[in-house]
């Protein structure tokens, strides 16, 4: 039996840097009043036909959609804004707090065809920053990102920001944009092609050379933009260039979802390839109103885990965790007195491993040197018979005898020196 095709196993030894991953983001972000959130990874299919969009290719082609054996039409969630607004709605956090910060990591699903750091199984680090429409609020969400990135050791990335207007700019804007672009139809890739009645704006998100040739001379949204929109956009830059926040404005990026509004932004490592995206958020101001819930501007992020894991897995350099002591008990014979030695190791926090192979004493003093354990403890018959543990420190060869009633005192006396 093998997985299934763009799923993935995450193996015991890789456990360790997702744990890092995620204990870096929850110290940063409780820092500043972000509260974890677990939404379920099964949805309504309507929540994201809804949010996302219709003509996106999330909605057309990507998702994993079915119906139960109670006919509902349901999703595994592709993205997590989406259900953190429906979390949101549907357990009425609004009436709690005016200002609701929140994050979260958990898998997603989409059908796309799998390719290095991106599966149909994957996972994203996201936070939302819920019922704040000042322009600082955007810049918080995006120094937070940073901050995280930094903080992995990824220090070489590409800040990209636009503004992407409201929904009435983005209408009249698209109406001149696919006026351009018909002249050039024939020339458009074929996505671009299909896009040109469905959703024109994504054609600016093209990859395609020739595409992106013709879209030199389009129609630029920021000439749509009203002052509302302007000023908006111009306090972000206000407050990153105060922070020392490098960013480039490319005014082709407007995100996939139809739900940003305002400023869209993403950040990109230093790949010339098309998956070198990290993070790409925004604005989402009218997303919980659609859905049914109250009037509530927001902002936020989304990071794939995978790509970020290639992106740093080189800079960090995590330390292993090893079975300090090994407790060793020669032949088939396990005696009760091994649980009272447990119970101690537990109490003093000492990482520990029982050899219970039946192995012969040398073999299993052999196995746990090649583990790199600082200390056996040896349960033999003779210290049975006459109570005691005998310990053998690996790296010294130094044995003890240690009755059974001091036991506790010995490992009290030593804890803090077998732990460095």
């Amino acid at each position: 039996m093998q997985a299934l095709r763009g799923t993935k196993d995450i193996l015991p030894h890789e456990i360790m840097i997702w744990q890092h991953i995620y204990d870096t983001a929850k110290e940063i972000l409780t820092l500043h009043n972000y509260s974890e959130i677990r939404t379920p990874i099964i949805e309504n299919n309507e929540l994201f036909e809804r949010s996302i969009g219709n003509y996106t290719d999330i909605v057309n082609k990507e998702m994993y959609s079915f119906r139960d054996q109670n006919n509902r039409y349901l999703t595994l969630r592709p993205e997590g804004t989406a259900s953190v607004a429906r979390a949101f709605i549907s357990n009425k956090l609004y009436l709690e707090n005016k200002v609701n910060k929140l994050w979260y990591l958990g898998p997603m699903f989409r059908y796309e065809r799998p390719q290095k750091g991106r599966q149909r199984q994957f996972h994203q680090l996201g936070i939302e920053y819920i019922g704040c429409e000042q322009p600082i609020s955007d810049v918080e969400v995006i120094r937070l990102a940073i901050k995280i990135l930094k903080r992995l050791r990824l220090t070489e990335y590409i800040l990209e920001i636009n503004s992407i207007g409201n929904t009435k700019e983005r209408s009249q804007y698209t109406i001149k944009l696919k006026d351009y672009l018909n002249i050039y139809k024939h020339d458009l890739d074929v996505d671009s092609q299909n896009r040109l009645d469905t959703n024109p704006l994504r054609i600016l998100d093209s990859k395609n050379q020739k595409t992106k040739e013709i879209l030199i001379n389009a129609p630029k949204l920021k000439q749509f933009l009203d002052k509302k929109s302007i000023k908006h956009f111009n306090e972000v830059c206000k407050h990153l260039s105060y922070l020392n926040i490098k960013y480039t404005i490319n005014e082709q990026l407007v995100r996939g979802l139809d739900y940003y509004n305002y400023t869209a932004f993403e950040l990109k490592t230093n790949e010339k390839s098309n998956q070198n995206t990290l993070c790409g958020g925004g604005r989402y101001d009218q997303l919980i109103n659609q859905l049914g819930g109250p009037s509530t501007p927001s902002v936020g992020w989304a990071i794939g885990v995978e790509r970020l894991l290639l992106a740093v897995k080189d800079q960090i350099k995590l330390k292993t965790i090893r079975n300090i002591i090994h407790i060793l008990i020669p032949g088939n014979k396990i005696h009760l007195k091994v649980w009272d030695i447990i119970k101690i190791l537990e109490e003093y926090k000492i990482n520990f491993e029982v050899d219970l192979s039946g192995s012969n004493l040398n073999k299993q003093i052999k196995k746990a040197y090649i583990s790199k354990a600082k200390i056996c403890l040896i349960i033999g018959e003779n210290e049975l018979k006459d109570e005691y543990i005998t310990i053998k420190w690996l790296e010294t060869k130094i044995q003890q005898k240690i009755k059974f009633h001091q036991l506790r005192k010995y490992f009290k006396y030593i804890k803090k020196e077998i732990k460095t």
